[in-house]
This record gives structure tokens, sequence and C-alpha cells, in this order.
């Protein structure tokens, strides 16, 4: 008769051997889950939360170059949600609506009231769709490369459309992206899928009344064109900001992360989008759509 080991208590878990950032990487227990996270290593009472959402199959490892770069600015955490990456699963295959409300559970459990949530793929409806239900715990939304939805409809589509966007991501991408999609497994890839793509994301996020900026890649083949997000968001008065950034495909938050943490930080002050002077030519953002709700560019002081 095998004897079975105890559960360690979330202080025993390993962290990663080396850390995979500058940010501190720890483990809580949430619902009998436990619950691998990044935090900022110093943060103060006064900063304003920033949590970022990782995507489809993924762990919050790639989001880190992004999260490192405002980690200073904002107190930063970059979570596994339950069943990805290190953390544990759980019964209940996760859908949407799960996944929000683990985020509200581990804000819960942080003791966080209120703040920005910054989602790349996956991650965005997931983030709209904690603000559909929890709207007094959100202040503003990031919503990088947003997948799901028709566009990315059927199975076969989806993959074609990864395999195109594949090359075009960095090389370092795949050791990143590989054991997480390993550990994640097929059948919660397609568990996963259905429930990603019967969201409703498009309606919920013009029905959000929070300052909200979408960011898209240039080369991105999971998202229409830019004409075409132009089109459908000017369908209503929204209070959302779509930016385009030349150069970048879908996983922005791991090869443009300069960028994307400078367009963040304009946002968040309500400061106008502009470009960096400094970055390579290839490499340009513009505004797309801005909201009839969304807060007007405030003049630099």
């Amino acid at each position: 008769m095998s004897s079975s080991k105890p559960t360690p208590e979330p202080g025993e878990r390993k962290v990663p051997r080396r850390p995979a950032s500058t940010l501190a990487e720890k483990w809580t227990r949430i619902d009998g889950v436990d619950v691998f996270y990044r935090e900022s290593p110093n943060p103060t009472k006064d900063e304003r939360v920033m949590a970022h959402v990782h995507g489809f199959g993924l762990s919050g490892r790639y989001l880190l170059p992004t999260a490192e770069r405002l980690a200073d600015e904002f107190h930063t955490y970059v979570p596994d949600l339950p069943g990805f990456g290190r953390s544990g699963k759980r019964r209940d295959m996760l859908d949407i609506p799960d996944l929000a409300r683990a985020a509200v559970d581990f804000f819960d459990d942080r003791g966080v009231e209120k703040a920005t949530l910054v989602g790349n793929s996956m991650g965005c409806p997931v983030i709209i769709e904690f603000a559909h239900r929890y709207p007094e715990r959100i202040d503003r939304a990031v919503l990088v490369s947003p997948a799901g939805g028709l566009f990315n409809q059927p199975l076969r589509r989806a993959i074609k459309q990864l395999s195109q966007d594949a090359p075009r991501e960095p090389v370092k991408m795949a050791r990143v992206a590989v054991p997480d999609y390993v550990r994640f497994g097929v059948p919660s890839t397609m568990r996963m899928f259905r429930s990603l793509t019967q969201y409703p994301s498009l309606q919920r996020l013009l029905e959000m009344r929070i300052p909200t900026l979408v960011v898209l890649g240039q080369r991105d083949p999971l998202l229409p064109h830019a004409h075409r997000v132009d089109e459908i968001a000017s369908q209503t008065d929204s209070h959302v900001l779509v930016v385009m950034l030349e150069g970048a495909a879908h996983a922005i938050n791991f090869s443009h992360p300069g960028q994307l943490a400078h367009v963040i930080r304009h946002f968040m002050d309500d400061l106008p989008i502009e470009n960096d002077p400094a970055w390579p030519g290839h490499v340009r953002l513009y505004e797309v759509h801005r909201g009839k709700h969304h807060p007007p560019a405030q003049p630099r002081s």
C-alpha cells in the first residue's frame, strides 16, 4: 500500500531555481489551490495597483518584460491563474467567467480592493468579464491583442492563425510558450478554446464604462485589419481607445515591452499617444479610434 505525501503549505512550494525576472516570486493558496504569482519587490502603499493577465495555455512568464518596466511605478502583480503555469489545477475546468472569478479571489487574498488590469490574448476577455461582473473592482483596462470570437473560429482557423503568428514572434518566445502549452495539455486546450470563442467579447467591450485601452499589432494574424476595427468600434459611443503598433504581431507584451509600457504610461495619465523618437523606424504607434466617452488627451504640463 503506497503512502501519499502530504500537500505542502504554500510557503513550502519551491519558486523557480532561476528567477524569471526582477519581480518577487511567491505562492499563496486560494480555495485549496496553490497559486504562483510575481509581485513588485518593494511596493509602496500609495502606488496604483496593476495586474497582468496571461493568455491561452500560457503562464504569466511571457508578460514579465512589460510588467518589469512598470513595476517601479505601479504595485504590480503577475499571477498564473488556476490551471495555468505553475499554479495548481481545479477539479472543474475553468472558463472565462471562472477565470474572472479566480482573479477576484486572488485580489481578495492579496487585500487588493481595486486595480488596473493589463491582459494579452485570452487575458482580454477575462478582463472584460471581470469588468462586467465586478465593475467596482477595476479602475482601468488595457487589452493587448484581444483573442476569441468569430474571427478565431473554427479551431482549424485558429491553429492556422497561430502558425502564421509563430515566425513573427521573437525566437525566445518559443522557449517560454512551448513548456507552458505542454503543461496545459490537449484536453484543457479543447475545452478552453470553446469557452474563449463563444464569449461575447465585442459586445461586452463596447458596454464597458471605464477607460479602456486596446493595443493591436499591425502584423497580428489573429485580429481583423485596422479599418475593420475602427468600423466596429465606431458602432457605439464607447470608452475605448484603440492604438495600433506597427511591426508587432500577437505577443506584444513579450516582443515590444518598451513600446507597450510607454503607451500604458501615457494611457494611465491621459497623455497624448506619442511615439518615442528613439524607436527604430519600423516601430510606430498611432491611434485607430478614440471613443466619445474615453477621457480626452491632456496637454503635457
